[in-house]
């Protein structure tokens, strides 16, 4: 038995599928732990085959691959000190299991399976794993110690019967990922398990964007009495270690660093940034291209960009037509600019009066309409993959929550490209972020410092200019009505009398709930984005494209 652990925490950026690349982050961490003199490292959820690893676990070969990565990280403790806390995909009596391995000495001395297997918003865990059995402590270095997993924390059950089973302390590994305002949400979970089993958690989460979730780290340590004994970083990797000793049979953090988190505001452009960043250099890619069009929302993803690359590995281009205006050209080149980005400027009016002439004999003496408009967008769509193709660069779309909402883009145009920073960010989030990041220089961004974003651009009524004199308010309601009751509808998912009840009109809540409903299909061929809400399309919110319901409710 000990009075004194040292425990090192690997808040790490693992890949999905990438066994080879997390193993060797995992070696790297366990030498880290060596050369700190911990006794315990632990790794955030699922490590080895990174957090989610969605049907790759249908795969044999996969799963066998995994396990044997698994077995090589405990052979990789035979001549160290440190006890090895690693969780990974485990298989127990034939079932596939959601799981941490405990090693020490090259040998694996305990393993502890996952009970509570979440099934909800973006975790769908029973679709792969069998629950574990409530589980024991494992004893480490004379120390009873609890694993929770995860979602087991949410049970009050599980760290109960952990604590009554003898467990002094709580390591709990997570893939956690962020929406606004979710360390607040944490840290009161954890205070619940903390206050009602009289024992401290350290709290380990994983950073880094994956597909559509961005993870946020922030890992912390809670002693009873709500007491913060150690913060990790936000949106980034660390390492963190820090020191406890028993007194009077209880364990206490005598040495542990509590780092400022990020705040409420800044944290969508952080997550924003990590989100674009890894899902580009996951997939491959190192440079990124889009279209400026001197609207706040390519401003702000041309923003996020640097920030995320640096001004070298960002290509902006401004493609006028005849109803672009002066504004519009004036301030694409303004921003382009500020950012230091390459820019150039391709007409697209050639070939887009080029197709309408070819279309005439087709289209006849119908009335112009959205047709019309919309070659527009999709001649910008095909100029922009084409510099993709042959640049090599990842386009990015620029469309935000609100008019992906409503289907107010062109599918095939505007929306062409592989990642969209903007997807679950409403319009007058849009606006505020531009405004705050006019205002500070965020960590870990490589942007330059003050008001990167014309105040031109934020001042003024934005416009698709598809066609003379077009303003968004034209087709849609104010913006600010417009989130309001998109924020209900979709985030809350309140009914139309709900939503009435708030003061807005019946027949406007009506028609903004048919533009959602048909606007699906678009949704479900649009780039995937980083999910900044508890409900984002996509990932969080997936409703059927044929879809015979309407809400019946009056207001």
């Amino acid at each position: 038995m000990t009075d004194r652990l040292r425990i090192a925490l690997a808040q790490l950026n693992p890949k999905v599928g990438a066994l080879a690349a997390n193993l060797n982050l995992a070696r790297k961490a366990l030498a880290d732990a060596e050369a700190a003199g911990a006794d315990i490292l632990m790794f955030s959820e699922l490590f080895l085959t990174g957090y989610f690893p969605d049907d790759l676990l249908f795969k044999p070969q996969f799963v066998a691959d995994a396990i044997a990565a698994a077995h090589e990280l405990v052979a990789a403790t035979a001549n160290s000190q440190v006890s090895l806390i690693l969780p990974t995909i485990w298989q127990d009596n034939g079932g596939l299991h959601n799981a941490v391995i405990v090693a020490e000495h090259g040998a694996i001395i305990a393993t502890r399976l996952k009970r509570e297997l979440p099934n909800t918003d973006v975790f769908y865990e029973r679709r792969y794993f069998e629950p574990g059995p409530l589980a024991h402590p494992v004893t480490i270095k004379g120390v009873s110690i609890g694993i929770p997993i995860c979602e087991d924390i949410w049970h009050q059950w599980v760290c109960e019967h952990l604590v009554r089973e003898g467990a002094e302390i709580l390591l709990c590994p997570n893939g956690s990922p962020y929406w606004k305002d979710k360390q607040s949400t944490r840290y009161k979970l954890v205070r619940a398990r903390v206050e009602e089993d009289d024992v401290p958690m350290l709290y380990l989460n994983q950073v880094g964007g994956q597909d559509e979730l961005v993870f946020d780290g922030a890992s912390f340590g809670m002693e009873p009495g709500n007491r913060i004994v150690f913060q990790g970083n936000s949106f980034a990797e660390d390492f963190i270690v820090s020191d406890w000793e028993r007194r009077d049979d209880r364990w206490t953090c005598v040495q542990g660093e509590v780092k400022a988190l990020t705040s409420i505001d800044e944290a969508p452009w952080r997550a924003g940034v990590l989100g674009l960043r890894d899902y580009v250099h996951k997939t491959g890619f190192k440079q990124v291209v889009l279209g400026l069009s001197g609207g706040i929302d390519s401003a702000v993803v041309a923003a996020m960009a640097v920030d995320a690359f640096g001004a070298d590995n960002v290509h902006c281009i401004m493609l006028p037509y005849r109803y672009t205006s002066e504004a519009s050209l004036t301030d694409a080149k303004d921003c382009a600019e500020r950012l230091g980005v390459r820019y150039d400027v391709v007409a697209i009016g050639e070939p887009v009066d080029n197709a309408l002439h070819e279309l005439a004999p087709i289209f006849g003496n119908r009335p112009v309409d959205l047709a019309e408009e919309n070659i527009q967008s999709r001649m910008r769509g095909v100029y922009l993959m084409a510099v993709s193709n042959k640049l090599g660069s990842m386009l990015l779309t620029t469309g935000n929550k609100s008019e992906m909402a409503v289907g107010y883009a062109t599918i095939y145009g505007d929306m062409n490209g592989g990642y969209n920073p903007l997807k679950d960010m409403l319009k007058m989030q849009v606006y505020a972020l531009a405004d705050w990041r006019n205002k500070h220089m965020p960590g870990d961004c490589l942007g330059p410092e003050g008001e990167i974003i014309p105040q031109a651009i934020i001042d003024k009524a934005p416009s698709a200019e598809l066609r003379p004199d077009q303003k968004d308010q034209d087709s849609l309601p104010p913006y600010p009505v417009l989130d309001a009751i998109i924020e209900a509808m979709v985030e809350q998912e309140l009914s139309i009398g709900e939503i009435v009840a708030k003061g807005f009109d019946l027949a406007l809540v009506q028609r903004i709930e048919r533009l959602v409903n048909i606007a699906e299909y678009k949704r479900r061929q649009s780039a995937p984005g980083p999910k900044l809400t508890a409900k984002a399309f996509g990932l969080g919110r997936r409703y059927p494209i044929t879809n015979g319901y309407r809400d019946g409710t009056k207001g």
